[in-house]
């Protein structure tokens, strides 16, 4: 009964909130233009992904298809577009070198298990914690892995084999440059002109699918006249068997052994990982544009659910698309019932369109997913965050080397511990501990003006034999050891220590053993502790702790006007 709850509770696709508010032919007639145009902007795109993913063309259709559509049925944004995506071909073709497609099943199997029970623990709302300097480094140096893998292609190499790692693949292209071929560049550079132009004349059409149908009329046409482009490969030189025709497969499940887990539990991480955050940064960006909001673990969920199913029927991981998304909101679209028509328009080209795709030029396809990799880099973001902090430009800087030097997993990783570490510095940075009675460095009383704070000590009379120690800000690891610092800079161990804690909202366990050991110390020197001002989760803390019976409830006082006046009862004593 329990996980039915959290089921009910993280689980609300948008699809079913639409029908229950109403749906129309009206309504329908937007979903199905709005999904026709997507499905014309993701054929080439799927097939590009899929190829440059180390996987066949149909693969990257059949993800589209079966990811696309339950990511629509299922999932908690009523405008995403699911299927194969530029971010993914760095993990698909890595895991697929390594451990081959057999491995990249299991590693997406055990992503999609993964992102539903991210989904369920409630994780959506977590993911969007994770600093821009980590999502701006990886993304831009996913973008430069991309566009390295494609100069093969662009440029008409001979290269029997394009390494998977980055410097090697750069030396293995230095070593074959002496084979680029002229037509297969001139190719590469119309279709990136188009694309990057074709906007300029109608935004109806996409310039990738043009670009496509042009490139490819290119290199048969001639041969009409009985001459031909030499030297151009197609994806029908590449994948002989496209020439028959795609087919749609049955679903089969895997052979999962344990050792195949704990082999493939790294890859299934990172494309978990990676899915969770395009998806849902693609459903943040539809939320601004159309001003819904979605849900985010129904959407974790629905992806869970997506990457289980694709490569049971031969696709790859997949997740939400944000050019696509953007696409489908400006053409109409009114529900997630735009994305099934997506879904259901791939389906038809693969099954009745997918011989001919043999007729494309792999430079064509290089030169689509060149202009994927420059949209995704994020350049301008990538030079304004150079010029913000040193921490965020040192953040950014290590995950983007990280990314294209070793691992994406690793690059998240260790962007965000070092976010993370920097954070905790400058937020103890900003924490104050010190003997207001002595004016220390840390803290002085006479920065805060009289009149704004009518609990000032310059207007109370401390007794002789009292001092007065004021904490500011979190009280937490990061500023146990400066907390602990000031109050050992008294030379002359007084009779009674009063700590103002009015400016601590928040005490930890760390902090906690610091105070514990000054209350030691000072109870070693015949020092009585008095606590000030005390908010409701430190005073929760020390009760847990058994600090309020150790000090006497008598000595945890609610302002410092009772503080000093309990002082003056142990002076008097």
């Amino acid at each position: 009964m329990k996980l039915l709850s959290v089921l009910k509770r993280q689980f609300q696709p948008a699809l079913f909130s639409v029908l229950r508010e109403g749906y129309g032919a009206k309504e329908l007639t937007r979903d199905v233009l709005s999904g026709l145009i997507v499905g014309i902007v993701a054929v080439p795109l799927a097939i590009a992904f899929a190829i440059a993913s180390g996987v066949t063309p149909a693969q990257g259709l059949i993800t589209g298809v079966v990811a696309g559509f339950l990511i629509s049925f299922l999932g908690g944004s009523r405008f995403q577009i699911g299927g194969p995506t530029g971010a993914f071909i760095v993990i698909v073709f890595g895991i697929v070198q390594t451990y081959g497609y057999a491995g990249l099943v299991i590693a997406t199997i055990l992503a999609g298990i993964l992102l539903i029970i991210m989904g369920l623990c409630g994780a959506g709302s977590v993911i969007k914690y994770i600093p821009y300097p980590v999502t701006v480094g990886f993304t831009s140096g996913i973008a430069l892995i991309i566009f390295s893998g494609q100069i093969k292609d662009m440029l008409g190499l001979t290269l029997a084999k394009v390494p998977s790692e980055f410097i090697e693949r750069i030396g293995a292209y230095a070593q074959d440059i002496t084979t680029i071929n002229p037509w297969s560049c001139g190719i590469t550079l119309i279709t990136i002109v188009i694309i990057m132009q074709w906007k300029k004349v109608t935004a109806k059409i996409p310039g990738s699918l043009v670009a496509l149908v042009a490139a490819t009329a290119l290199v048969h046409l001639p041969k009409l006249w009985g001459a031909e482009l030499p030297g151009v490969e197609t994806i029908g030189d590449r994948f002989p068997e496209i020439a028959g025709g795609m087919t749609f497969s049955m679903p089969a499940w895997p052979e999962i052994a344990l050792a195949d887990v704990r082999r493939l539990i790294t890859p299934a991480i990172t494309i978990a990982l990676l899915a969770s955050i395009e998806s849902l940064l693609s459903a943040v960006v539809a939320d601004g544009m159309t001003g819904r909001k979605h849900h985010s673990n129904t959407e974790l969920i629905a992806q869970g659910v997506a990457n289980i199913a694709s490569p049971l029927f031969g696709g790859i991981p997949a997740t939400g698309a944000i050019a696509r998304t953007a696409t489908n909101i400006k053409n109409g679209a009114f529900s997630p019932v735009s994305g099934i028509i997506h879904a259901a328009f791939l389906l038809l080209v693969m099954l009745f369109l997918g011989k001919w795709t043999a007729l494309v030029p792999m430079a064509a396809l290089g030169g689509i997913v060149a202009v994927v990799a420059y949209n995704m880099s994020e350049w301008r973001l990538f030079v304004k965050i150079l010029k913000s902090t040193k921490s965020d430009v040192s953040v950014m800087l290590a995950t983007f080397a990280l990314t294209v030097l070793v691992d994406l997993t690793v690059a998240i990783e260790v962007g965000i511990v070092l976010a993370a570490f920097l954070f905790i510095r400058r937020v103890s940075d900003t924490a104050k501990a010190g003997y207001i009675t002595r004016l220390i460095e840390d803290f002085k009383e006479e920065d805060v003006p009289e009149s704004d704070d009518p609990m000032s000590l310059k207007t109370r009379k401390i007794p002789d034999g009292v001092e007065v120690s004021e904490v500011e800000g979190p009280m937490f690891f990061g500023a146990a050891e400066r907390f602990k610092e000031a109050l050992t800079e008294i030379n002359v161990r007084p009779r009674v220590i009063i700590i103002r804690m009015r400016h601590a909202h928040s005490l930890d366990a760390t902090a906690l053993h610091a105070l514990e050991q000054v209350y030691a110390n000072a109870r070693a020197e015949g020092t009585a502790l008095i606590l000030s001002g005390v908010h409701t989760q430190p005073r929760a803390v020390l009760t847990r702790s058994g600090m309020v019976d150790q000090l006497g409830a008598a000595n945890i006082c609610d302002d410092i006007d009772a503080a000093l006046a309990r002082a003056g009862e142990i002076l008097n004593a």
